[in-house]
């Protein structure tokens, strides 16, 4: 699980300029770019440890291609255009070029920054929020500069193909494009188009049925002539049809007729980007450390090559045994938050460094997990039978490939693995320090008297929440499972539910996951009890003393802390939908819960309350009683967060949904009246940083560090150098790829038809 920072870190103000509607689809020219600086953690590596970096980066970018096949049908193509045309032409020397077409300054940065952001967000939506963005330039201006470019009059047929195949959709904002989402919600690439969510659900059941997991799968659906529907179920995976010894996967490979619906499963997604995968990832095989990780890439190897999950879960409990490494690294399907599902995962590859000192705070707060779990607010048959001490270090990134980038992360994100082999915690440092970057004057919502104290210690009171919601939050909690020789990891005669006072009703039965029985809500769910872990217990002195601070200090760190939340809370309402009543990210939504429940705490804890702004526009005001903190705040979050713990572990999704989207409804109400407030929010919303990663690239037997300057045009040099040996070859694989599977969603804006 990725831990976004609250409060948007990535932020600076949108461009003033333009109606309101139309802000939210663009990137402002005045966007906030930042590089990522590993440079010194980099020199400390050995050559060996060199090399393993320099190959799992490899395997990261090649991996994270495939996201542009898992966002929307026309991303890839809108790549590889990007990429020739920046290929052929650096853009300062293309900036000539637009210039002499027509195009402003103001124009050609546009083109610039929607660039930059596709590169960022490995595609046209964004990676947080799951909102389309487009050029923020005339249409015919920008077919101007790509038809007179370099690159087309070098390929003139093949420019001007991809111009007409992603031009229109590149701009286009029909009402189904805006968002991601499923059937007539929006538009996504891990279903067909003809999808529905109750399609979604009929596959997710069949695959439970077969345990086999959703997370490397898509979903393609076809009404053939006898008006029944044939699903496929494609697994990512190099091999596709060849004969194969492998008897895990073989035996899943075929037909099935399952509750009146045709099921195939077939295998070979993103083979060719898999295999490039697969070959740095047997690179560095050779420059391991270690037995852990040489076992845990051989696993990782087979299962991209046969797409198995099982062998990914293998592979997964090497890397918990291989504890403290200097170059820590994660890859795979791994963060289901852009399924509208919320079952499928994401490719995601990231390579770190070991940042020492941090991370000797954090192994402080490890050896006092134990004693802290048992401050937590349910009883102990609700917790893990023994806490399986994870690691828990500060990294600096090197390469982070997929759609964006978090602060914090704790994995597998497979159940069985976490209840019973344990996880890892990881802190990214670098990615912290970009986003601990804050104006005063880029504050909103803020009382003037909290804006010099927020700023001070935000940094510090985001670490500590960090380290809470990662090792606390989410390493905390059972879920009771009934096995399927019928044995219950817990005693169903002695176990009483706190809510009720009765013996348990509901569990978790075989084959069942967290993921698969909350679905839809289980990201932002999961979310919101991580979060409500770290305010809960950053009330704790011993943690503060832990991250070195004590008296007035840590209560300043405590009241930034659950300042930060509430403010967040407030901010998530851009990432709220009115007309489709859904939100379109789980940490906000979570957000937005913890503002809900402390609100209804009352008693003055906390406030929301619509102003005018110096500029005479709309504004608001969140206000946080810092004395009331303990008294009201405390308990309120203590009954929240038991209800939440309590119908997780039994798997009540009836209650479950009914407590948390009771929360996440957003109304206009009063006093609060969140509808309207939305609009102030959107009005003075800010736009996350982009954030430029710097290239290894091999020189010899040396691996050198390719750092980029910080603007869009810096982000963009950091993908044409990308690639170097290859690239053409992989834009002609993603446009393959792509248009194998175009049919599927031809005339996307029609609304689906043929309900399961």
């Amino acid at each position: 699980m990725g831990e976004p920072e609250a409060g948007s870190e990535f932020a600076i103000g949108a461009a003033a300029a333009g109606p309101m509607a139309d802000t939210q689809y663009i990137l402002p020219n005045d966007i906030g770019v930042s590089s990522l600086d590993c440079r010194e953690a980099f020199r400390l590596l050995s050559p060996t440890e060199r090399l393993y970096a320099h190959h799992l980066s490899r395997a990261a970018w090649y991996g994270g291609l495939a996201v542009l096949l898992q966002t929307s049908p026309e991303a890839p193509y809108i790549y590889a255009l990007l990429s020739r045309i920046f290929r052929a032409q650096d853009p300062d020397e293309l900036r000539q070029h637009a210039l002499a077409e027509g195009l402003t300054e103001e124009e050609y940065q546009a083109f610039l920054v929607y660039a930059a952001g596709v590169y960022s967000n490995m595609g046209n939506y964004k990676s947080f929020g799951d909102t389309k963005f487009v050029p923020n330039l005339p249409k015919e201006k920008l077919e101007r500069v790509i038809l007179g470019s370099k690159a087309a009059q070098q390929h003139m047929e093949e420019v001007r193909g991809l111009w007409q195949t992603c031009g229109e959709l590149m701009f286009s904002l029909e009402s189904r494009l805006r968002h991601l989402g499923l059937g007539k919600e929006g538009i996504t690439t891990y279903f067909s188009g003809n999808c529905t969510i109750e399609d979604a659900k009929l596959a997710q059941d069949f695959l439970d049925s077969q345990n086999l997991s959703a997370y490397n799968t898509r979903l393609f659906k076809e009404v053939r002539q006898d008006g029944k529907p044939h699903y496929e179920v494609r697994l990512a995976s190099v091999l596709s049809t060849e004969p194969t010894l492998d008897s895990e996967m073989a035996s899943k490979l075929k037909s099935y007729e399952y509750q009146g619906s045709h099921f195939r499963v077939t295998r070979g997604d993103y083979a060719p980007i898999l295999q490039k995968v697969v070959e740095h990832l047997e690179k560095a095989k050779t420059y391991a450390a270690n037995s852990h990780q040489e076992q845990m890439l051989a696993q990782y190897i087979e299962s991209f090559t046969q797409g198995s999950i099982e062998a990914h879960k293998r592979g997964s409990r090497f890397w918990i045994q291989d504890k403290g490494p200097i170059v820590e690294s994660y890859i795979g399907f791994i963060e289901s938050y852009r399924d509208p599902f919320g079952s499928r995962g994401e490719f995601e590859g990231f390579v770190a460094m070991v940042n020492k000192a941090m991370s000797a705070k954090f192994e402080w707060l490890v050896a006092s997990a134990e004693q802290l779990l048992k401050e937590l607010p349910w009883p102990p048959a609700f917790e893990k039978d023994k806490f399986l001490t994870p690691d828990f270090t500060s990294l600096d990134v090197l390469t982070f490939a997929g759609s964006g980038i978090p602060a914090g992360i704790n994995i597998p994100n497979y159940d069985d693995l976490r209840q019973t082999e344990g996880f890892k915690n990881v802190s990214l440092g670098n990615v912290l320090a970009v986003a601990y970057a804050t104006q005063r004057e880029k504050l909103t919502f803020l009382e003037e008297d909290d804006k010099d104290l927020y700023i001070r210690w935000k940094g510090p009171s985001f670490d500590v929440q960090v380290g809470l919601h990662e090792l606390l939050g989410h390493g905390s909690g059972k879920l009771f499972v009934q096995d399927e020789k019928g044995a219950f990891n817990f005693d169903p005669e002695t176990v009483i539910n706190p809510e009720t006072g009765e013996q348990i009703q509901s569990w978790y039965r075989s084959g069942e996951t967290w993921d698969s029985k909350f679905s839809t809500i289980a990201s932002s769910y999961e979310e919101c009890r991580a979060e409500s872990v770290g305010l809960y217990l950053c009330l704790n002195p011993q943690v503060l003393e832990i991250f070195g601070f004590e008296g007035a200090d840590a209560e300043d760190v405590v009241y930034v802390n659950w300042l930060n939340m509430v403010r967040a809370g407030l901010l998530a309402l851009e990432f709220y939908t009115p007309e489709a009543s859904s939100w379109r990210q789980a940490h906000m939504q979570a957000r937005f819960v913890i503002l809900r429940v402390l609100l209804e705490a009352g008693e003055g804890l906390v406030t929301v309350t619509p102003t005018t702004g110096s500029d005479g526009r709309p504004d608001a005001r969140v206000r946080l009683d810092r004395n009331k903190i303990r008294s009201v705040g405390k308990p309120a979050l203590e009954r929240f967060l038991r209800r939440l713990q309590v119908l997780k572990s039994t798997g009540d999704v009836a209650g479950g949904r009914a407590l948390y989207e009771g929360y996440a409804a957003v109304t206009d109400a009063p006093p609060e009246c969140f509808l309207s407030l939305r609009d102030t929010v959107l009005l003075r919303k800010e736009a996350r940083k982009l954030i430029v990663q710097p290239n290894t690239r091999l020189e010899g037997s040396e691996v050198q560090l390719l750092e980029y300057e910080a603007s869009a045009a810096g982000l963009i040099r950091s993908f044409s150098e990308r690639f170097p040996e290859d690239g053409p070859k992989l834009e002609e694989i993603l446009i393959q790829l792509a248009t194998a599977d175009a049919r599927f969603w031809k005339g996307p804006s029609e609304a689906p038809s043929g309900q399961a």
